[in-house]
């Protein structure tokens, strides 16, 4: 034990000399295929004695929905989570991560219409990750098929297509996973000062992972600002210009309708993506984009993220939208929404449906008013900040 004990410190004291980290760095001791001891380092804030803080980031006073039950954020629990979700061993052939498909500057989604794995292309455009904690539904992917984010967090892992431990055709299980994690010590530091003692198991990744998701939320923009100041939702936002007040309350306001057609009031969009979250109506139905990227219909698609960040602070759309990615700019989002074809969809929702699908008819200038709104709800530090970053030398 001695001799172990002074072999890591001065693993760490000549690792970090040559390195010239001066202890903005935290080393750990890895141990390598063929049983060699080295010295590992990871960027910023990975720091068992030091953690970030995830458990208590402030929060609006407005924000009401926390759906942690059963799993409360712990700093531990979550720097522990944010090396699972950056670490590309756990895919099979080491290349692929959460965050390959969750990137940080693109709030943690994917700016290509498909995210690869390590045996294809996934069925469906990888989900923003905004707000998470914050949102009334608790099921995840686009068909709900996880009914907690902690059972989501590990599917992905154990998916053919995405990270590959699958165990089908001769592919390694998750078993495999977990026996190969734990010739790693730094897991077993990581997950000791998480969990009490170092054992590696699915349930203690899927606790630690769901933590670090739910530590990723975005209340700097704009829209924050104005909703501060004025004290209600449905008040004009005194840092607002016309137009984002404007679209403001078309998006949040209820329509009228003739039939199937608009005829005044809003456009209805915050009865499904609701108040200041954005977040889905857990009882939302299908929004009437049906094409599967596979070829042929999905009518199973339930669920969306948060609208929250789908511009980045540059002015381009974060990602493609749509679970299939089909719509790369947000005039075609207003497009499909503007005339809904609801004809042979049996599970379009009713808000959309009105006899075949609505109408909205929504003028030049109410389009030029939405867009201008769903651009405050862009915030800063979601991009940048070091405690969901990549902890990994590259």
């Amino acid at each position: 034990m001695a001799r172990s004990s002074s072999r890591l410190v001065l693993v760490l004291f000549f690792g970090m000399l040559s390195l010239g980290l001066h202890g903005c760095d935290n080393l750990f001791l890895e141990t390598t295929g063929n049983g060699t001891d080295i010295a590992f380092t990871f960027r910023g804030s990975i720091d068992p004695n030091n953690p970030a803080n995830y458990a208590n980031q402030a929060v609006p006073r407005y924000i009401n929905r926390d759906n942690t039950q059963g799993n409360a954020i712990t700093d531990h629990g979550a720097m522990l989570g944010r090396v699972l979700f950056y670490d590309t061993k756990l895919s099979v052939d080491n290349t692929v991560s959460c965050a390959s498909c969750h990137q940080q500057q693109a709030a943690f989604g994917d700016p290509d219409v498909l995210s690869a794995g390590v045996n294809g292309l996934t069925g469906r455009q990888s989900m923003r990750l905004v707000n998470p904690r914050f949102a009334t539904e608790r099921r995840f992917f686009w068909d709900e098929r996880a009914n907690t984010l902690e059972v989501q967090t590990t599917m992905p892992i154990q998916d053919h297509i995405e990270m590959g431990f699958s165990g089908e055709n001769g592919a390694p299980t998750f078993a495999d996973l977990t026996e190969r994690m734990s010739g790693y010590l730094y897991y077993q530091q990581l997950f000791n000062v998480a969990f009490g003692t170092p054992e590696i198991t699915e349930e203690r990744m899927q606790l630690a992972l769901a933590q670090f998701v739910r530590s990723i939320q975005a209340f700097d923009s704009r829209f924050d600002e104005g909703r501060m100041q004025a004290g209600s939702l449905n008040a004009a936002f005194p840092n607002f210009t016309v137009d984002e007040n404007t679209g403001k309350q078309l998006f949040f306001g209820a329509p009228q309708f003739q039939g199937r057609n608009r005829v005044g009031g809003g456009l209805g969009c915050g009865g499904c993506h609701r108040g200041e979250t954005l977040d889905i109506d857990p009882q939302s139905l299908n929004n009437g984009v049906v094409s599967n990227a596979n070829g042929g219909a999905d009518f199973t698609v339930t669920r969306s993220p948060s609208l929250r960040d789908l511009f980045a602070p540059q002015g381009h759309l974060n990602t493609p939208l749509m679970h299939d990615g089909s719509h790369t700019t947000i005039d075609a989002v207003l497009d499909h929404y503007n005339i809904i074809d609801g004809m042979g969809n049996p599970n379009l929702d009713q808000r959309l449906a009105r006899g075949g699908g609505q109408r909205l008819n929504i003028t030049a200038d109410e389009r030029v008013a939405l867009i201008a709104f769903l651009k405050t709800l862009t915030s800063q530090n979601l991009y940048t900040d070091e405690k969901w970053s990549d902890p990994f030398p590259r």
